[in-house]
């Protein structure tokens, strides 16, 4: 029977706790069973929480559930809840999770996205609920408006999920780069920073500047695109030397065209790229070919300006493209494309 407790539970869990008789885990297994979680989802709780098996389901888990259910959630979605952070069941319902839920429903002013909140990010009840509450209280000091706030708790909940005097530290350095906080760029960089170490933002400093970049160019870079240094050093410097190597680009170009580092260089550069070679190679483009409209032009306007104005000309040119993108993610690094393949 799928809700019996099975002997490989029982072996998992008695490195734990112990327990004389297999009546009351048989009990909890079948109560998660009987709420539509599945076998993963049970197991996955089971070894985070054994202690959960010596719970009694009706009295410490039952109103949990229902507290979800009664605030709009489905079962698949409340078995995904526990399932991703199975500690929320071994929180007291009426002392966090009950008041940090009103929180967010008197912040976002409806249940739905406070809820919504919660499922995509369900420690928001169990971790640091009074730190959240207080540096959203700084952001609305700093002068954040509360759309923006409500954009960061929704989608990047995360990010408020520090000590007070970090968060402040934190939104103090921002401002102090230049950062309007009416403004979402403000939010984007505070989640920038509040997520990256003093030694990994200097390494990421210290790659732009080994192309040549001055710390001006690059506070401007992080004023204009903050999300650009939330890439890792390493797609910065691939990005960099693809440009510089590849293409022949000088740095200073780059710099002052910063929106080139913050693209992706295998959905977006390469393929981008590997079409524009093709058509120097035959002739049809100029070599001062604009690096806007090649690379940060909407997709749409991309083919209609490469693609499909040289079918003619170059017909093979819309398969090498989709198969570029179709097949980005395979692909480990640069030099295993060959960009002469599509002439």
């Amino acid at each position: 029977m799928a809700s019996q407790f099975s002997h490989k539970h029982a072996l998992s869990a008695s490195k734990y706790i112990s327990f004389k008789n297999p009546e009351k885990p048989n009990l909890v297994y079948a109560f998660f069973y009987s709420h539509g979680f599945s076998e993963s989802q049970i197991s996955k709780i089971i070894r985070s929480k054994p202690r959960l098996l010596l719970s009694n389901p009706l009295k410490c888990l039952l109103p949990k559930l229902q507290f979800f259910y009664s605030k709009g959630a489905s079962k698949p979605e409340v078995a995904k809840i526990v399932a991703t952070c199975p500690t929320i069941m071994k929180k007291s319902l009426e002392n966090q999770i009950i008041p940090y839920f009103n929180f967010l429903d008197g912040f976002f002013e409806s249940e739905q996205m406070a809820m919504a909140c919660v499922k995509r990010f369900p420690r928001a009840l169990v971790d640091y609920p009074h730190c959240v509450e207080s540096n959203i209280k700084a952001l609305q000091e700093f002068g954040v408006p509360k759309s923006n706030i409500v954009t960061l708790l929704s989608l990047e909940p995360m990010t408020l999920m520090a000590t007070q005097n970090h968060f402040r530290k934190v939104l103090e350095e921002v401002k102090e780069m230049g950062f309007d906080p009416s403004k979402k760029a403000f939010t984007t960089a505070v989640q920038g920073m509040r997520g990256m170490s003093k030694s990994t933002w200097e390494g990421k400093i210290d790659s732009f500047k080994s192309w040549g970049w001055s710390e001006e160019d690059i506070r401007l870079l992080f004023l204009k695109l903050p999300w650009t240094m939330m890439r890792s050093k390493d797609k910065i410097m691939a990005t960099m030397d693809f440009f510089v190597n590849k293409m022949g680009m000088k740095p200073s170009i780059i710099a002052h065209r910063p929106m080139l580092v913050s693209l992706s260089l295998e959905k977006r550069i390469i393929p981008r790229y590997s079409v524009v070679h093709v058509l120097l190679s035959k002739g049809l483009i100029k070599e001062d070919f604009s690096l806007r409209a090649v690379f940060e032009s909407r997709e749409i306007v991309f083919l209609h300006k490469f693609v499909n104005a040289y079918k003619e000309e170059a017909p093979q040119l819309l398969n090498l493209y989709q198969e570029m993108v179709n097949n980005a993610s395979a692909r480990s690094h640069i030099g295993s494309i060959d960009l002469d393949s599509g002439r």
